[in-house]
């Protein structure tokens, strides 16, 4: 059977289907390349890293933030003393950013997002340094262990949880009126004894501001207060006439003549102090001489023996004393 060799409709209605479609995919890559830059022109940077964990070759590249190329690969170098470089990143980034990669630039591991896909981002230089070139290497900063800020999440995660079962088990002795928080919440008797304190102390706080009342008087009656700054104003003109040096008492207080002579009794006294203490004179022989002591002793026992005698017989000692002319 001899086929046709003209198109029908339904031969071209399939083919227009087929190139609209391969239009719309081709339309489709173009956008998808310019929005991921695959087909911006691009220069390469190297970057050293102790560790990658998470960043995979074609990861994104980011410059403050935005889009600006990928991880072109990531290698192993060879084992050395210094572990801030075991690993060498070559970065192909878009030419348009290039002059906001410069050497004071720092380019360090980011998150995207708080659990998602690593990136490496690298901060906008300075005017003051020159940009970077093909084959310059960026330098690079240590970045935030996420690892290690959720294990100390999860220690503070653990604090709490114990927290808050202590504060489970407070609560419960309190609804259960254990210690003294328990008893003021639990305790019917206890809020009665307080509040009946409480009321004694409001009917106390009544009486003191009653008027006629000692307590009252003080709080309201001004004669108190004036009577105090009669009193405080005496004191203070007795304290300027003392400090004026006239009188006994500014005397006493300025004027050093009383201390002088008060300084020359002392020594005196001190003088006849050691004076009688040395059995000098005869103040100091009555102190110390036992035998002048024992004398004057028997004298006044013998003149104590006469004039009881005298007081019974006085006639005996009074014989030719007296004469009648």
């Amino acid at each position: 059977m001899k086929r046709s060799s003209t198109l029908t409709w339904d031969q071209l209605r399939v083919g227009l289907v087929i190139l609209l479609a391969v239009l719309i995919i081709g339309v489709a890559i173009y956008k998808l390349g310019q929005a991921a830059n695959l087909f911006a022109k691009r220069y390469e940077l190297i970057a050293y890293l102790p560790d990658a964990n998470g960043l995979r070759q074609g990861g994104a590249v980011l410059v403050a933030g935005q889009l600006a190329g990928s991880v072109k690969s990531i290698e192993f170098l060879p084992v050395d003393a210094d572990t801030t470089r075991n690993l060498k990143l070559t970065l192909a980034i878009d030419e348009g950013v290039k002059e906001q990669i410069r050497r004071d630039s720092k380019g360090k591991l980011r998150t995207l997002g708080l659990l998602g896909d690593k990136a490496f981002d690298i901060t906008p230089g300075t005017p003051k340094a020159r940009a970077l070139v093909e084959g310059d290497t960026v330098t690079t900063m240590l970045a935030l262990d996420y690892e290690a800020v959720i294990a100390q999440a999860s220690s503070a995660v653990t604090d709490m949880v114990a927290l808050t079962k202590d504060l489970r088990a407070i609560t419960g002795g309190i609804v259960r009126g254990e210690g003294s928080l328990g008893q003021l919440v639990t305790n019917r008797a206890l809020y009665d004894q307080l509040n009946g304190t409480l009321t004694r102390a409001n009917t106390m706080l009544a009486s003191f501001q009653n008027p006629n009342g000692t307590v009252g008087k003080m709080l309201n009656d001004p004669t108190l207060y004036n009577r105090l700054t009669g009193v405080i104003g005496s004191t203070d003109s007795l304290v300027i006439a003392i400090n004026s040096s006239k009188g006994t008492a500014g005397l006493l207080l300025r004027d050093s003549t009383l201390y002088r002579n008060l300084v020359g009794i002392t020594k005196g006294a001190d003088s006849l102090m050691k004076s009688l203490s040395s059995g000098q004179g005869t103040a100091g022989k009555l102190l110390t001489d036992q035998t002048l002591y024992d004398q004057l002793n028997k004298l006044v026992t013998d003149l104590s023996a006469i004039l009881a005698d005298i007081r019974k017989d006085p006639s005996k000692y009074m014989k030719g004393v007296i004469k009648v002319f």
